[in-house]
């Protein structure tokens, strides 16, 4: 990895050398009802939108890599023949600008699944080949516990990363592109107390995060705990809405229609993002459901991402931007969850 430090004047420069492509970054989308701004990654035409000192995002960059909905193909029949059409839905390259490293890390896990699995998403890898990703250093919120899950910081999955030293940007340089827009800007090697001024910063932020989860043995006591009277609790306040995973970065359970019109001429395949807190999520043919009761799915969403994943990859799906517990409308959140299964009260230090 190289480094460059380059004034912060210079960014509007490599905004402007980037934006021969879609961009997409953190903008601000109003306030909320204590008046605190609300952010949120959409297109971006103007440098002036762009919000890099934002706090977190509503959703996460999920929407623009697995689309809530998406025709994977459609089919025509004329006469003797048929003809399918497969669209990838990936037509130019996109610049993700802005993005913190927790939410780097959520592709990076979704990379495990839906590129690197035994059947890969050629849809989500189409996508994830066009982007153009830089990274920005983030200010822990009351919420964020991303340092207890090892995703505060990212080593890969990303072109540049920048970290305000105050009147400069310190940039990691991981990529060639990267290396070659960053040769259009008047940018140097860092000195020797630059250097030690990123790691002070990194430091200052590492200091600031106050929200922990336990992630000791978590597996093992999520195996012991699995008939806990907890989870009985938890899935009497859930409402089984689906918020937490329509604003969670890795959820990626998903349904398919297959729809044919009256005239037989013409057919689609769609895919849309689901929930296992849905209450149909596991119902079969038949009219059986595997889980009936709002606790098991709740259960069984939590075993997904702390102890399923962690046994197929080694680490968990959970990433720890707290956006789940911000958008429940019941007010569950992950550390209270996991520190009651281990029979503790939330951490919040």
């Amino acid at each position: 990895m190289l480094f460059r430090v380059f004034a912060k004047d210079q960014l509007i420069n490599l905004y402007d050398i980037l934006a021969v492509n879609h961009i997409v970054g953190p903008v601000s989308k109003g306030v909320d009802r204590h008046g605190a701004p609300l952010y949120d990654f959409d297109f971006i035409y103007d440098f002036a939108e762009l919000q890099l000192d934002y706090t977190a995002t509503i959703h996460s960059l999920k929407r623009f890599v697995l689309p809530p909905r998406e025709t994977l193909c459609t089919f025509d029949l004329q006469k003797d023949s048929w003809q399918k059409h497969v669209d990838f839905n990936a037509y130019k390259p996109t610049v993700y600008f802005g993005l913190h490293a927790c939410d780097i890390n959520a592709l990076n896990k979704l990379d495990k699944v839906l590129i690197g699995n035994v059947y890969p998403d050629p849809y989500y890898a189409a996508k994830r080949k066009n982007m153009f990703i830089i990274g920005v250093g983030c200010t822990p919120q009351p919420f964020c516990f991303c340092k207890s899950m090892g995703t505060d910081s990212v080593l890969h999955g990303f072109d540049l990363f920048l970290t305000d030293l105050g009147d400069s940007y310190f940039a990691e340089i991981h990529s060639a592109r990267a290396f070659a827009f960053m040769s259009s800007l008047e940018c140097r090697e860092p000195r020797h107390s630059e250097h030690l001024r990123f790691v002070e910063v990194n430091q200052e932020r590492m200091n600031r995060f106050t929200c922990h989860v336990d992630t000791t043995d978590l597996t093992k006591i999520l195996d012991l705990e699995f008939q806990a009277e907890v989870w009985q609790e938890w899935g009497r306040k859930c409402l089984s809405c689906g918020t937490c995973a329509n604003v969670c970065p890795t959820c990626y359970c998903y349904g398919i229609e297959e729809n044919v019109d009256l005239g037989l001429q013409h057919a689609t395949k769609t895919k849309h993002l689901y929930s296992c807190n849905l209450i149909d999520f596991a119902e079969v043919a038949g009219g059986h459901n595997f889980r009936p009761e709002s606790h098991d799915r709740l259960k069984y969403r939590y075993y997904h991402k702390h102890r399923g994943f962690v046994e197929a990859f080694e680490e968990s799906l959970c990433v720890g931007c707290g956006r789940c517990g911000q958008s429940c409308l019941a007010n569950i959140t992950v550390p209270e969850v996991i520190a009651s299964v281990r029979g503790e009260g939330a951490n919040h230090a």
